[in-house]
């Protein structure tokens, strides 16, 4: 407890030193800045540039109100990761800033800080602010992957009643996401967190396509789901040098990982990102939409080491919203598909034969191997090869 107590006192004068921004003190009051509505996102045809664009809040569940989708983790927080998951950090009904909910999280060790954290997507050289209304002692609120030195902001008590935190920073030259974090300080209790904020010009809106502009002789194999892994499609992929474009789950993605690191070991092949419980995204609101895509993206890259940067919404439903949402999550393009060659089907959406660019869906099923062998023979009668997809949209 000494040693924690110390190392306490050594940040807090090392804070002080490099002038920490001021946790703002605000009354106990209901009322905190909401998150936006889906309607004042842009259009998916807009593409404003960051100065033009009103700041926003780009933070995903920031007000804890966004229940659980289905096949999450069980405990999980939609759009947090916490570090001692359901055993310290819980969504609770209990006097919350606003709204029905906030986060409490009870550091379950000596070792534990009670961290809980998201990525956030952002613009390079950009001035973002971000904020949080917190109850407890030592409760502390940054960011780190800035590209500059960020130190937090933090109280040490906020009284037994609300307290917003706010810090701001300037994004270097190379970032593209965040990871923005509150966390407690080692025994010293549980703390409470509502209405968090990352305010910043919004990004453009993912591109939507279903082929990939090329005039190359290329197509572009993609495969969904992963509930069921196939060792013949497997062997056929290895054995015929396939780069493969896979969208799994993040449920059978977990249950299995060496599978799909197995079937993504040609140059060119990736995995990317398909939604936590595989809904009809249209028919969810934007928030929704977002805990959606960037929970699956947090679990792709946890797993496999590389952010997804492509998303297929289930169903191929998606709308203007969805390419917010995709946006939000870092990814730049919401790919579909022009050919469709599951379960022994064949279909090709436009007249002809395939054409330079497509882009052919498939599943991991049990007749996945027959289907990668017949789309073959269908690339080869139009005088095509399979590329890697993630090459071609850098």
């Amino acid at each position: 407890m000494s040693t924690r107590l110390s190392a306490l006192a050594a940040a807090v004068a090392l804070l002080t030193a490099v002038a920490v921004p001021a946790a703002s003190a605000v009354p106990n009051t209901p009322g905190a800045p909401g998150a936006p509505s889906a309607q004042s996102a842009p259009s998916a045809q807009s593409a404003p540039s960051a100065q033009s664009t009103p700041a926003v809040n780009l933070a995903t569940n920031p007000g804890f109100e966004v229940p659980a989708p289905n096949l999450a983790d069980w405990g999980s927080i939609p759009g947090w990761t916490c570090t001692g998951g359901p055993a310290e950090a819980a969504v609770t009904t209990t006097a919350p800033h606003a709204g029905t909910s906030a986060l409490t999280v009870t550091p379950a060790t000596a070792d534990s800080s009670g961290e809980c954290a998201q990525t956030v997507a952002v613009q390079p050289d950009t001035t973002y602010t971000a904020s949080a209304w917190v109850r407890g002692d030592f409760v502390h609120l940054g960011a780190t992957g800035t590209g500059r030195d960020l130190p937090p902001a933090w109280t040490e008590s906020t009284g037994g009643g609300w307290q917003r935190l706010t810090t701001r920073f300037t994004t270097g030259p190379k970032a593209r996401s965040i990871r923005l974090y509150v966390h407690g300080w080692y025994q010293q209790g549980p703390f409470s967190v509502d209405d968090v904020r990352v305010d910043g010009p919004a990004p453009a809106p993912a591109v939507a396509a279903s082929s990939i502009p090329t005039t190359d002789k290329v197509v572009f194999l993609t495969v969904d789901d992963g509930w069921q892994r196939s060792p013949e499609a497997e062997r056929f992929i290895a054995d015929h040098r396939l780069p493969i474009t896979t969208f799994p789950l993040p449920m059978p993605a977990g249950t299995d990982p060496s599978f799909f690191k197995r079937v993504t070991a040609v140059p060119g092949s990736s995995v990317q990102d398909h939604s936590v419980s595989h809904s009809d995204l249209s028919k969810l609101p934007l928030d929704q939409q977002q805990v959606e895509i960037c929970d699956a993206r947090d679990t792709m890259t946890r797993l496999f080491g590389t952010a997804p940067v492509v998303f297929r919404p289930p169903f191929f439903a998606w709308n203007a919203d969805t390419l917010q949402a995709a946006a939000n999550c870092g990814i730049r393009t919401v790919l579909t598909a022009d050919a469709d060659f599951s379960w022994g089907a064949g279909n090709i959406w436009h007249p002809g034969l395939l054409q330079p660019g497509d882009v052919i869906i498939m599943h991991w099923s049990d007749t996945v191997a027959a289907d990668l062998q017949r789309a073959l023979v269908a690339a080869d009668a139009a005088g095509l090869k399979p590329a890697g997809l993630v090459d071609y949209l850098r």
